[in-house]
Parts: C-alpha cells; structure tokens; sequence
C-alpha cells in the first residue's frame, strides 16, 4: 500500500508457489463451527508450508498518524498486537515504509520471542523521505539493505514472506525480483511476494522467482484486480487485499448504501460485512484488516465468523 491519507473506512492492512487452499463449508468462505477468533474463517497454506489463518492482521495502523512516526498511544499499540496474537491471528503484515521502520520494531519489542507458528510478512521497495511521500525505489542494492534491516529489526533469523512492495518504473523488474530470488537462495527469505502487481506482471515475476503471495488494493467497489484474483483461485492461490471500503464516487456510494443495509439486517458493522464479503468472494482471500484500536481488532476479528446470506451476497455483488 502507498497511500499517505488513508482512514479506517480505507484500510484493510499487504500466493503465489505451491499454495493450499482449505475451502470451508456452505459459502466459499463460511465461518467455521466451533471456532472463534481469527481460527474461524478457515486456514490456507502459503508457499507449501506455512498453514495461516485466514484472518491476518495489518500493521500498518499501529504507526503515528498518516503512516508516520510513532504512535500516538504507545501502549495502545502494544495492546492491540498481543491482542491479535491472542484471538488467534499467526499472520502480521507489515513493511519497512510503515513509519518507517516503526511498526516492525514494535512488533518485535511486542511479540518476540515469537509463538510457534506465528508468520511475519514484511515488505520493501518503497521509500518515505517524508510522510505525504511514497517512492518506488527497487535497485537490487537497496533491497537487500532493505531486506537486512528488516531482519535486524524483527529480530529474525529469516522473513518467512518478504514481499516487493512497489515496481520501480526505472529498475528492471527482473533486476530487483533477481534480487530477491538471491536472497532466498541465502536463507534470508523463506517466500518471496509482489504487491501491486497486474497479470502481466505476476507471469514475468514468476519466471524469476517462486512467488507466494500477491497483495494488491481490492474491495466491493474497486475490483480492479479481479483478473489478478482469479489467477489465484484457478491455480490454489492466496491473494491478500487492502483497502476493503472506499467512498468518494456515486458508484461507491451505491455500494455503500449496499453495505448499509446488510449491515443493519446482519445487525454488524459495514466494516464486519466488508471483511465477510471477502472471505465469501474466494477461499484463496486472505484478508488483513489493520487498526490501532482494540475495540476495533475485536470488532474486525468477529467477522471471521459473520455468515452472508445468498441474497447478501447477491445485493452486494
């Protein structure tokens, strides 16, 4: 993600190898029975042999305002990150952009020694020379700085998903993926992921390197990265969206008044209804809201086990 103003209706946050897929009863993505917490949306299996839930976490929102420097309630923060391990989240994404640098340290300050199972996804290729700025920077010799510092500040051995976060328009892509694929060949990645990437794109990063992941902006009313999920469902893949509400457009609004009135049929939150939505949209989602607040991670989490009607889904499309 590379946006600098991005509110709580905004932000849902960032497979592509050999990934697993398991598909939960009734809808595509109904909640499983029994289950609480991230535990009920079901589990998929990233690169081969990472089984996650498929209720992640985004860490982007436990950085200051605007993605920016530190938080402003510290301890907050904190909370919500224990929090998220306790209900069950073992996947955290986040990026080196993300403060920067202040949300991986604050994962590791937090959570490490790190639970058995639990995934860190981290990223790189974007530069924040100040808060409103976000700037594609893919040369091979930074993304290995990059990829070193995130491994210092996370306090790891390796990066279980280290994901390309931007294509630099002036680096080859071959050239900064050729990268990545080095690094994994040294032990220092164990997966490497793309975000913001088209079909096109995702075919010329899989002739470089083992893909697993791929993280690109998705939602009701902007599913522009449709051809991109499909590939994912055709082939037991994983997709990680962001940004699962947007308004601002009449089209987004009409999908907004959709969400509304599931939301007051379902007694839930539009946020709850946008999260279950996707999780019903395809098996391979792997959703990862994001938020600074427990009330709001608590909230979030519970829609692991919302179940849409058919005619929910088919009014919200």
């Amino acid at each position: 993600m590379s946006a600098s103003q991005l509110t709580r209706r905004q932000v849902m946050g960032g497979v592509l190898g050999m990934v697993g897929v398991t598909r939960l009863a009734a809808v595509s993505a109904a909640p499983t029975a029994g289950r609480s917490g991230a535990a009920a949306a079901g589990t998929l299996t990233i690169g081969g042999d990472l089984v996650v839930n498929r209720m992640g976490f985004g860490a982007m929102r436990v950085t200051g305002p605007g993605i920016w420097g530190e938080p402003k309630d510290p301890a907050e923060a904190r909370r919500v990150l224990r929090r998220a391990v306790e209900l069950g989240v073992n996947f955290i994404d986040t990026a080196d952009s993300y403060g920067p640098e202040v949300s991986e340290r604050l994962i590791a300050e937090t959570l490490a020694p790190y639970p058995r199972g639990l995934v860190i996804a981290t990223k790189g290729g974007l530069l924040r020379p100040s808060a409103p700025q976000w700037v594609p920077d893919g040369r091979p010799a930074h993304l290995r700085v990059a990829c070193e510092g995130s491994l210092k500040r996370l306090k790891l051995a390796r990066i279980d998903l280290y994901q390309f976060h931007h294509i630099d328009p002036q680096v080859p892509l071959e050239d900064s993926l050729g990268e990545l694929a080095r690094l994994r060949e040294e032990g220092k990645i164990r997966h490497v992921g793309v975000s913001n990437f088209n079909v096109e794109e995702l075919a010329r990063a899989r002739r470089v390197v083992p893909v697993a992941s791929v993280q690109n902006r998705y939602n009701l009313a902007d599913r522009g990265s449709e051809d991109v999920l499909g590939v994912c469902a055709r082939d037991g893949l994983a997709f990680i969206p962001w940004a699962p509400l947007a308004s601002g457009s009449a089209s987004r609004l009409e999908v907004s008044d959709a969400l509304e009135k599931v939301a007051a049929a379902q007694g839930v939150s539009v946020m709850q209804v946008a999260i279950a939505w996707l999780l019903a949209k395809s098996p391979a989602m792997l959703p990862i809201p994001g938020t600074g607040s427990v009330a709001h991670l608590e909230e979030d989490l519970a829609a692991a086990r919302l179940q849409l009607t058919p005619e929910e889904l088919a009014r919200l499309g």
